[in-house]
This record gives C-alpha cells, sequence and structure tokens, in this order.
C-alpha cells in the first residue's frame, strides 16, 4: 500500500509515467539526431542496432503464433526495412542528413500534436477495435502538426515549400497508417507493449513503427525521383 488517497496515489502514477516517457524521449532523440549528424559506422551501428531489437520483439511476439514461419518472414522483412530505409535516405552525402532531419520532423511532430490535440479536443474514435484511444481530432492535428514542421525544415534548407507541405502531409499520413498497424499486430497477439525495454514507452517497435513505414516511403519516392544514387535528393528536391 503506498499509503495514499487512490486519486493522489493515481495522480502520482500517471505524473511518474509522463515523466518517464518525456526523460526517454529526450534521450532517444539526442541519440538519433547525433547518429544522423555523424553518419558513417556510427549511424549504421545504431539503425543496425534498432532492427536487431525490432526483429527479437517481433519474434517474442509471434512466439506462439498459429502459421508462425508466415509471421516470422513479415518480421524479417519489417526488421529489414527498420535498417535499410535510413540507410539508403541518408547515404546520398549532400542531401541524406536533411532527409533524416525532414522525416523525424514529421514523425515526432505528427505524434506529438497527435496527441495533444486528440487529450484536448477528443472526439470521435479513429479506429476503435485497433487503438481505441486515437481520435480524427488527434490524427487531423497530427497532420497539421507535420505540415508546420516539414515548412519550417523546408525554410531552413531553401527548399520548394509546396512540394515539401505535400509531402510532409502524406508522409504524416503514413505514419499514423504505421503506427495502427502495429497496433493491429500488438492486439492481433493480445499485447500492449512490443516489450518494456524504453520507460514509459514500451519498446523499440512501439518507438519506430511510425518512422519505419514514413522512411519506407520516403525511400522509394526518391528512388523514383533520383535513383539509387539521389535517394535523399529525389524525396526533398522538388
Amino acid at each position: 500500500m503506498t499509503g495514499k488517497p487512490p486519486s493522489e496515489a493515481c495522480t502520482g502514477s500517471v505524473g511518474d509515467n509522463l515523466l518517464a516517457r518525456v526523460a526517454s524521449s529526450f534521450v532517444l532523440a539526442a541519440a538519433a539526431l547525433g547518429a544522423a549528424w555523424w553518419g558513417g559506422a556510427v549511424y549504421v551501428v545504431f539503425w543496425a542496432a534498432a532492427a536487431l531489437v525490432v526483429a527479437w520483439e517481433w519474434m517474442t511476439l509471434v512466439a506462439r503464433a498459429d502459421n508462425r514461419a508466415r509471421w516470422l518472414a513479415a518480421g524479417a522483412l519489417y526488421a529489414a526495412l527498420t535498417l535499410c530505409a535510413p540507410l539508403m535516405l541518408r547515404a546520398d552525402t549532400t542531401y541524406g542528413l536533411t532527409a533524416i532531419v525532414f522525416l523525424f520532423a514529421i514523425v515526432w511532430a505528427t505524434d506529438v500534436m497527435g496527441y495533444v490535440v486528440g487529450r484536448a479536443a477528443g472526439g470521435p474514435k479513429l479506429w476503435p477495435a485497433i487503438s481505441p484511444n486515437k481520435t480524427w481530432s488527434g490524427a487531423l492535428g497530427g497532420i497539421i502538426g507535420a505540415l508546420a514542421a516539414g515548412l519550417a525544415v523546408a525554410a531552413a534548407a531553401n527548399l520548394a515549400l509546396l512540394p515539401i507541405a505535400i509531402l510532409a502531409v502524406i508522409l504524416s499520413m503514413v505514419a499514423q497508417a504505421g503506427d495502427l498497424l502495429e497496433s493491429a499486430v500488438k492486439r492481433r497477439f493480445g499485447v500492449k507493449d512490443a516489450s518494456h525495454l524504453i520507460p514509459g514507452h514500451g519498446g523499440v517497435m512501439d518507438r519506430l513503427d511510425s518512422f519505419i513505414a514514413a522512411a519506407l516511403v520516403a525511400a522509394v519516392v526518391g528512388v523514383l525521383r533520383g535513383g539509387p544514387h539521389a535517394i535523399a535528393q529525389g524525396l526533398l528536391i522538388w
């Protein structure tokens, strides 16, 4: 027993969890940005480690699944995307760092503004069967946040504003779809978090689901427009 009234105990628990979430977010963001800025082997090791943890979390998640071989194959593909998409974008020596910062800005703004607006405005649920806490207002707030963040990066990097604005909206929607996809997988196996490695957040897969989806689509756009040797340029230069 804590000795606190139920309301105070609950408040303390919520406050501690929020503090853990904020602290973990800052540490993870600093590590991701630092690895992106440093590039080279540091960046490769960072994303290789992330991909290995994602693979482990996925294997743990589907350990007792029917058709386990298919789920493991899907997990291997998911882990490969975790590694390959960020590396492909960062490989462009001229625009690689900008592309990664742009993606971080989109995904983080979508996440933060989606949470803030969804909590403040509430309203109809986005997909209650899969993610009961997400709302249409939060989804819209996330898109608006991503638009603002994308335009800020575009202005700082002297990029064309209109194409980047459109891209920011699309990638925000893709990021949210990636989050819902992972939620669907977790609900399929009856778990709330992929693991408990990150205080207040769950697992690495829980933190990267939006980014993996956005990075994949960004890499595809970059390849289609810039070719395999100028992926970031193809993404950003219109």
